[in-house]
């Protein structure tokens, strides 16, 4: 029985260009559909998450990623009452606008383009849906229903001045009141992908040998997994010790959000979707003991993982590639493909926003090749 404040489909806002509704799927269920037919979507299969898409063939990607946000957000709609589909294409489309190379990149192009707008991989996920996709006859983008715009805007939460170029010239014209809190949908979306990489940054940091489960037991939750499952299994070898510690740690946090979740909305008692974007808080979130203890989580992978010398060599060669590609873009448009280049406009800021539209599209490994053939005289372009 779908709760009160849950999204209900024939209730939306509606898309920017108006079209024939569809006699099996509901709006949200389309949106979601959409999202994974999408060329973006596509992409994330070769975009960093933590270690570079070549790396090894078992890290996560920005696709592996997204796949598993959407289970959980599935998981928590369900129990929770709320619409799986709505929160479903939102975790499906939170990543869409992450550049090759993941925050490295992304570091890079907010660098190189603060002069004319910065950039943000939240908004520009919503320039991809709205504008840059371009397959279909009668609009850009996607024409994705105004509820699920408004959780990929507010992916992080009710956005603030200063507004992200891309949002502040996009958002005016869907009208997605950025000074709110979002659907109940989309901060379940967004709280999915707090729990995803929190598991599975500790999986890939100890397939990449950066730390052991030793390391982990003196931190708080994961510790106590390592230690049932050593109370269980004793002799269990380890690669099984390790899967068996971190679906534990992964359902722990999984009922920690649902248990916190279900009081803040038994406390608050919206009656309406609207109710909870007017609550002035979030209602799904993590417990404050929980949310504390996860912080000392992601210290020790700040130290151990992001700061680790071998990704941070990684990071610095990701960086040279990307500023490398946009100074090149910048200073010779017609380096680039045709249909791009004639997109660069007259002034400065048309052109860096091109610019780092196209690199931002770009796959690691493609990043790499154009870099290479742009750099290496003896690679054909």
């Amino acid at each position: 029985m779908p709760a009160p404040y849950a999204t209900h489909p024939e209730t939306s806002r509606g898309r920017r260009f108006e079209e024939a509704g569809s006699a099996h799927r509901s709006c949200f269920q389309r949106d979601r559909d959409r999202i994974i037919h999408s060329s973006a979507f596509r992409r994330l299969k070769h975009k960093t998450q933590v270690f570079v898409e070549h790396e090894g063939d078992y890290y996560r990607t920005r696709l592996t990623h997204s796949i598993e946000v959407a289970q959980v957000a599935r998981t928590l709609a369900r129990t929770l009452g709320l619409n799986e589909e709505l929160a479903e294409a939102v975790a499906l489309a939170h990543d869409l606008g992450h550049p090759p190379f993941g925050h490295t990149g992304e570091e890079a192009l907010q660098e190189l383009t603060a002069a004319y707008g910065g950039f943000d991989h939240n908004a520009q996920a919503l320039k991809i849906v709205t504008a840059l996709e371009a397959h279909y006859a009668t609009f850009d983008g996607l024409n994705l229903t105004w509820e699920t715009l408004e959780g990929i805007a507010k992916h992080n939460g009710p956005v603030t001045d200063p507004v992200p170029y891309a949002l502040a010239a996009y958002t005016a014209e869907h009208d997605l009141e950025l000074a709110t809190h979002a659907s109940a949908e989309a901060q379940v979306a967004a709280i999915s992908d707090d729990i995803a990489y929190n598991n599975h940054d500790l999986a890939d940091g100890l397939r990449a040998g950066l730390f052991t489960l030793e390391d982990l037991k003196a931190l708080p939750l994961i510790g106590a997994c390592i230690e049932r499952v050593d109370s269980l299994w004793p002799e269990l070898e380890p690669a099984r010790r390790e899967h068996e510690a971190l679906r534990r740690f992964f359902g722990l946090l999984v009922e920690d959000v649902l248990a916190t979740s279900q009081a803040r909305l038994a406390a608050a008692s919206p009656g309406t979707p609207q109710d909870v974007r007017m609550l002035g808080a979030p209602v799904i979130r993590f417990s404050d003991g929980t949310f504390g203890e996860l912080k000392r989580i992601r210290e020790f992978l700040f130290h151990r993982m992001y700061r680790h010398w071998t990704v941070q060599r990684m990071r610095r060669k990701a960086g040279i590639v990307v500023r490398e590609l946009f100074e090149t873009f910048f200073e010779h448009p017609h380096l680039m493909p045709d249909d791009w280049s004639r997109r660069c406009g007259a002034c400065d800021t048309e052109r860096a926003r091109t610019v780092a539209d196209y690199i931002a599209g770009m796959t690691d490994r493609f990043a790499l090749q154009e870099h290479r053939k742009l750099t290496d005289p003896m690679v054909r372009s």
